[in-house]
């Protein structure tokens, strides 16, 4: 057993902190990857490649996302869809500890959904016994297979809004997506008996177990950090952190250049490197909570999807690349299907970014792009990397 740390230097957290993300050596199977990092965000946006399928790649270099698939969407499921960090697949042994969120539905889930609920409760029963008959089913089948002079319930916002609120409150949940929307239909009928069946916690002790889950997760981790993985109201996540250093299942620590107070799981281990070359997509949980990213890794990360294209400093779907245990770079990135060509739309090198940056990323690209099923890549010029990436190949073409 590892003697305790009560301090980490600042290049110390780091390696902590990308090891227990599966960057590394830290994971080598998909499964291993999705019991370290626990649940993966969903994003409509698909310039590049649906964002679930991308902290994957980031850890284990190209995979076969069909096993993503099985495991989200048939049985046995190891995971399932429900609000996390926003819309997520989530680790499916966990549903038992995200059912206190079921339950506040009624005051957390967004205005409308808890409006539909609220006004029109027939309704909402009416679209849970349509979903139990004809599920898996959209919320767009149910509105069309209605008569309009049926009522405006019948109209595609109202059910949706229904659904919505089914599906925040556990009575529904998604058997799967077509293309990216939801097919609705009840849990007895999706999730494993085993987990059904399972006891759900009080509210206190769900709440500690997603706090253990993050503080593994996230391997050194301030409070707000721990908070911000499974999106815990504030003063529970709080509660919560103090119960658990009481009980000493988290750790104190003190970090180099961290104003805030740090936790650290029993038993940390701090790895002597981290050899990583990796593509991190926008919405990867290392990159969730800014502050930590900036205060880990040295590292200011926005988020351009949504900025008008004038205010975009670095461009529209920019992955942070990854060398070593440092981001160097950031590239914009979009998979031009018809064209068979990954296109980088621009790349910018960061402060300090080694000599071999432009060579490590190439040599990532190059594996991104034969698991996209791309031919080829091509550079356009712009930021001041994609000279130097251009060059790393006869292959591309500049732009």
């Amino acid at each position: 057993m590892p003697a305790r740390r009560e301090s980490l230097s600042a290049a110390e957290a780091r390696r902590v902190a990308l090891a227990a993300q599966g960057f590394g050596a830290g994971a080598r199977t998909l499964r291993s990857a999705l019991d370290r990092i626990a649940l993966i965000q969903l994003d409509s946006v698909n310039v590049l490649v649906r964002a679930h399928y991308l902290p994957a790649f980031s850890r284990l270099g190209p995979y076969r996302t069909d096993l993503l698939d099985r495991a989200a969407h048939r049985a046995p499921r190891r995971l399932f869809e429900y609000w996390g960090h926003e819309a997520s697949l989530i680790r499916v042994d966990l549903q038992p500890a995200l059912r206190w969120r079921m339950a506040r539905a009624a005051d957390d889930a967004w205005r409308g959904v808890r409006r539909v609920q609220r006004d029109q409760p027939q309704h909402v029963a009416r679209v849970l016994d349509a979903v139990r008959e004809r599920g898996p089913v959209a919320a767009s089948e149910l509105a069309e297979k209605r008569p309009r002079r049926s009522g405006p319930w019948w109209e595609w916002s109202d059910v949706k809004r229904a659904c919505e609120w089914l599906f925040w409150s556990g009575q529904v949940t998604s058997a799967r997506r077509r293309g990216f929307e939801r097919l609705y239909d009840v849990p007895e009928r999706v999730l494993p008996a085993a987990v059904l069946a399972a006891p759900t916690p009080a509210v206190d002790e769900a709440q500690r177990e997603l706090v253990r889950v993050a503080a593994r997760a996230l391997g050194v981790a301030a409070e707000r950090d721990l908070r911000d993985y499974f999106r815990l109201p504030a003063a529970d996540a709080r509660a919560r952190v103090a119960e658990l250093v009481e009980a000493g299942e988290l750790l104190p620590v003190t970090v180099e250049g961290w104003r805030e107070a740090a936790y650290v799981p029993p038993g940390v281990r701090v790895p002597r490197r981290i050899d990583a070359g990796a593509l991190i997509g926008p919405f990867d949980s290392l990159l969730w909570e800014r502050s930590r990213v900036e205060r880990l890794l040295g590292f200011r990360f926005r988020l351009e999807v949504y900025v008008p294209a004038p205010r975009r400093v670095h461009g529209y779907y920019v992955l942070p690349f990854l060398l070593g245990d440092r981001l160097v770079a950031r590239v914009d990135l979009k998979a031009g299907r018809q064209a068979g060509a990954l296109l980088v739309r621009a790349a910018h090198a960061e402060p300090g970014a080694p000599p071999g940056t432009a060579a490590a990323l190439r040599d990532e690209l190059d594996r991104m792009a034969a698991w996209l099923g791309l031919e080829r890549i091509e550079i356009e010029r712009r930021g001041d990397l994609a000279g130097a990436l251009a060059r790393r190949t006869g292959r591309a073409r500049a732009a």
